[in-house]
């Protein structure tokens, strides 16, 4: 669709580019009498402009409806999500939640850390030092 949009706003360029050349060519070689088609081909470049914004305009609003109907898919998708969530938390979980979301502190892990394995005490060395300390 967007190669369609390139190819319609290369047309309309060079008809714009056309209209110009020809208002240019009526510019410098017209009197008076010819101010008649001096506004005709101004309003016809206008009428050009006008339409390719309208066209430009239009394809982006179709864009933006689509990017709409996505977010309001989305939307629905983790209010769904959220609702689970919320049934399957524990009180504990949804008042520990509450409370940081008041505060604005970001959420931590329910879970506890992972234990590391056990290592057993270590035993100080004997210093070997001969003399006193300086």
């Amino acid at each position: 669709m967007r190669e369609r949009v390139v190819r319609v706003q290369g047309q309309d360029e060079m008809a714009m580019k056309l209209l110009f050349w020809e208002l240019e060519q009526h510019l410098k070689s017209s009197s008076g009498a010819s101010v008649v088609a001096i506004d005709n081909k101004i309003e016809q470049a206008m009428d050009l402009v006008k339409s390719h914004l309208m066209y430009a305009v239009r394809e982006e609003v179709e864009v933006l409806k689509e990017q709409i109907k996505e977010l309001i898919e989305r939307n629905s998708q983790l209010e769904q999500e959220n609702s689970l969530l919320k049934t399957l938390a524990s009180p504990e979980q949804m008042a520990q939640f509450q409370a940081q979301t008041q505060t604005g502190s970001p959420p931590t892990s329910t879970q506890p850390p992972a234990q590391a394995p056990a290592l057993p005490p270590t035993q100080p060395q004997p210093s070997h030092n001969s003399g006193p300390s300086a």
